[in-house]
């Protein structure tokens, strides 16, 4: 028995919107009939998906699932049933865990645990850079790609030191392996909740420099240039790291760079006081800066659109700005926010949004998904364009409530959830 979805509004190579119906049998999608046809669906499932968009399934390149050692903050099945209530069928984890994942066997932890618990969706390890990401000695990449992470990272920290980031790019691109930083110089954020600015200097607390991030950027950059690398910026934040990766294209180094909800929606204009669910790392900055991270995903500078979904407890977060730690939540709320506030308004169409949070991650890490043509696998979305409700943190699915978004009120919500082939949520299971 297949499964047909009915009467969905899908969109073509070029943005058009189109009704169409798709079997899907053994886990692909084994046809494509145009709405006004009739397709036989006697013995199979119906799926009537009418007024509905069908998206391939959304690709999230950098999150945290906190597990193992931090399962107060989120689980791999809580953040994986989190990521499938957002719409997200491919999510790419973070290794700054305890232990952090730079050995095998706490890459196959991860796979069983998905495997088990994962609700469906496909967690992709990332392996770390540096053995228990302290910089200082490069994990076993051989190993570590053999065992199937998807890139090697030290997210949660900067790698200081530049002959170990050149040391370990030369390392990656030997594997044909990407190398996705964390771009922070430690020596200018110490002490720092939030970044330099207005907000910093009203509060009498110290910031976190734009040239902290924009340092690593362009160092790396010359790096990556030397070793021949696939370099990929984390979280882009900054007008300085803009340029300086926007100028790293331009000259044919292989980097690419991604960019959070958040800094395209948020200035630390917004920050309304001392509460710590406005403090992530990168901190919010200024407008020009927002101004800049929107102008480079238009223009292409950076690909993706990522979540950085960033897990912590109420007890962390009430420690206040000082001394929480950083970080937000963000699979339930991405694709509704940049819907609102993007596409909606008639910034961007629905095919650019769609593309960033799809193919384009798909393409930039080599991965098979982010289609929707016959013969791939049937991971998708469908999704209420129409429906508005507003941020509701207690109904979340993860672990944790940190969000700066509580109470507003956005379109554009998902309904189901499938990968190959398989609901793994549904709006009407709740």
């Amino acid at each position: 028995m297949g499964i047909w979805i009915l009467n969905g509004t899908t969109l073509d190579a070029s943005g058009q919107e189109a009704v169409k119906h798709l079997f899907i049998e053994n886990g692909k999608i084994a046809q494509r009939l145009d709405g006004q046809e009739t397709p036989e669906t006697a013995g199979h499932e119906v799926i009537e998906a009418a007024g509905k968009l069908v998206s391939p399934g959304f690709i999230d390149m950098h999150v945290h699932l906190r597990e193992p050692g931090f399962e107060h903050k989120e689980t791999i099945a809580s953040g994986t049933r989190s990521a499938a209530r957002g719409g997200y069928t491919t999510i790419a984890c973070m290794p700054n865990t305890k232990p952090v994942i730079d050995t095998v066997d706490t890459v196959k932890f991860i796979q069983g645990k998905t495997e088990t618990e994962g609700n469906g969706v496909r967690v992709l390890p990332y392996g770390c850079i540096s053995k228990n990401q302290l910089g200082r000695e490069l994990t076993d990449f051989e190993g570590l790609k053999d065992a199937g992470v998807v890139a090697f990272t030290d997210d949660g920290v900067g790698v200081q030191s530049a002959q170990m980031m050149k040391d370990a790019m030369a390392r990656a691109a030997a594997l044909g392996m990407p190398i996705v930083a964390h771009c922070e110089d430690d020596t200018m954020v110490k002490g720092a909740p939030v970044s330099e600015g207005t907000f910093a200097d009203k509060h009498g607390l110290k910031g976190i420099p734009n040239e902290s991030e924009a340092i690593h950027v362009g160092r790396d950059i010359l790096l990556a240039e030397a070793t021949g690398v696939h370099y990929h910026v984390c979280h882009v934040s900054t007008e300085q790291s803009v340029r300086l990766i926007r100028l790293g294209k331009q000259i044919g180094v292989k980097v690419t760079a991604e960019v959070c909800p958040h800094h395209l929606l948020l200035s630390e204009e917004d920050i309304p006081g001392m509460d710590a669910n406005w403090k992530m790392n990168p901190p919010l900055r200024s407008k020009r800066d927002v101004e800049a991270v929107i102008e480079a995903l238009e223009d292409g500078t950076i690909d993706m659109i990522v979540t950085d979904h960033a897990p912590h407890s109420d007890e962390e977060k009430a420690k206040g700005m000082q001394l929480a730690p950083f970080g937000i939540v963000g699979f339930e709320t991405a694709f509704p926010l940049l819907y609102t506030k993007f596409v909606a308004t008639g910034k961007w169409s629905l095919g650019f949004l769609i593309e960033r949070m799809t193919s384009v991650p798909a393409d930039v890490f080599g991965l098979p998904w982010g289609q929707l043509e016959i013969g791939s696998e049937a991971d998708l979305t469908l999704i209420d364009l129409k429906k508005e409700k507003e941020v509701d943190p207690a109904e979340f699915l993860s672990k944790s409530r940190n969000t700066p978004f509580t109470g507003w009120k956005l379109k554009g919500w998902p309904v189901l959830t499938m990968v190959a082939g398989s609901v793994a949520w549904t709006e009407s299971s709740e």
